[in-house]
């Protein structure tokens, strides 16, 4: 489960914490971009991991599908086409454009991994029945709650992107000043 620790370091808790988006419609520009870049890359970050635990399920279902159906071909031979389906398959849910790449890909790769515990994916053939469905339930209540996490987060980019267009469309802003704040970005210090 992902928990949300107030007052917590990591930028799940400062992005789902209620005073991030309090007062949004005050923050100055440059803060309101920071916190929905912040925001947005803890989106990107739950979509990679969320993408891991649909694998993972994946490969735990095809492997009582198999057995359901008396295939004998191993899952490693069939994993390519496991992995596909659901690449190919019609999306679910809220997905989004991402143009970020996940931050801490590692990481959650070892989350999902340590969720089978002493279950080596590579030979689910070798898991009892019951193993199977105590995975398969573990994974399934795990990419339960990175949706939702997931989902709470994309109401906070949503909500500052929001803020943002409105200030845009109401004049308070002003493409010419972000241009100007990101040429200034460029430009070296002097020493």
């Amino acid at each position: 489960m992902i928990e949300v620790r107030p007052g917590g370091r990591r930028r799940i808790d400062r992005v789902l914490a209620p005073g991030y988006v309090l007062d949004v419609d005050t923050l100055p520009m440059d803060t309101l971009r920071e916190r929905r870049d912040e925001a947005a890359q803890e989106e990107t970050d739950l979509s990679y991991l969320r993408r891991l635990l649909h694998a993972r399920i994946d490969i735990v279902k095809a492997e009582q599908q198999r057995r359901t159906s008396g295939g004998s071909a191993s899952i490693v031979d069939q994993l390519a086409t496991i992995l596909a389906d659901n690449a190919l398959g019609p999306a679910t849910g809220s997905g989004r454009h991402q143009s970020l790449e996940p931050s801490r890909a590692g990481e959650y790769r070892r989350r999902a991994e340590a969720l089978v515990g002493n279950a080596d994916l590579s030979d689910v053939s070798a898991l009892s029945e019951e193993q199977l469905t105590q995975t398969l339930d573990s994974f399934r209540e795990q990419e339960e709650s990175v949706s939702q996490r997931r989902r709470e987060v994309q109401n906070v980019v949503d909500g500052f992107n929001a803020e943002i267009a409105r200030r845009y469309a109401s004049g308070t802003a002003s493409v010419d000043e972000l241009l100007a704040s990101e040429r200034g970005k460029d430009v070296p210090e002097d020493d």
